[in-house]
């Protein structure tokens, strides 16, 4: 890592590592965001800024990419749980009749369908080693759970997804 390449208020990071994990750390964003791009866009700014003020502080405990997408599911957590009280106040104030808006235009295949109806957890962590080619250790820490508890979520949803695909077949 050259000097100049470092994060200054983050020593263990650098300018370039960040850029070689940029397309992974956006997908994540993607998902956390429901495949919203602007959000996606925000969460992963939202993410560098505070990497590069050292309010996230990378100690290399874990990989890189483990770090930054622990960061982005942080962020998106608070950012979707201040949404959901917005939305629950405004609801209150005057109820929507159309919530057409909330729901996902896309068509999805059959495999996606299925591991969309999956909890979120067993969801999350088919997404981050599958998807994302990370560990059941590395998405484990991401998600904020142990291992064991990683390890039994993603056991649960490879047992629901084979049920739920056989069936369908």
């Amino acid at each position: 890592m050259r000097d100049s390449d470092v994060l200054e208020n983050n020593p263990c990071v650098s300018r370039s590592a960040l850029e070689a994990i940029h397309s992974q750390v956006f997908g994540w964003a993607l998902s956390r965001c429901n495949y919203e791009q602007q959000l996606a866009e925000d969460l992963v700014q939202q993410a560098y800024v505070e990497l590069l003020t050292g309010k996230a502080r990378f100690t290399g405990e874990s990989s890189l990419r483990t770090f930054v997408f622990s960061v982005v599911q942080n962020l998106a957590r608070s950012r979707f749980r201040r949404r959901a009280t917005h939305l629950r106040l405004v609801h209150r104030a005057a109820p929507v009749d159309d919530v057409s808006h909330f729901e996902e235009p896309q068509e999805y295949s059959a495999l996606w369908r299925a591991v969309r109806a999956l909890p979120a957890r067993q969801r999350d962590i088919v997404e981050l080693v599958f998807c994302r080619d990370l560990t059941v250790e590395e998405a484990s820490q991401i998600m904020g759970v142990s291992t064991g508890t990683g390890r039994v979520h993603y056991d649960r949803a490879k047992k629901s997804l084979r049920k739920k695909l056989e069936y369908e077949q």
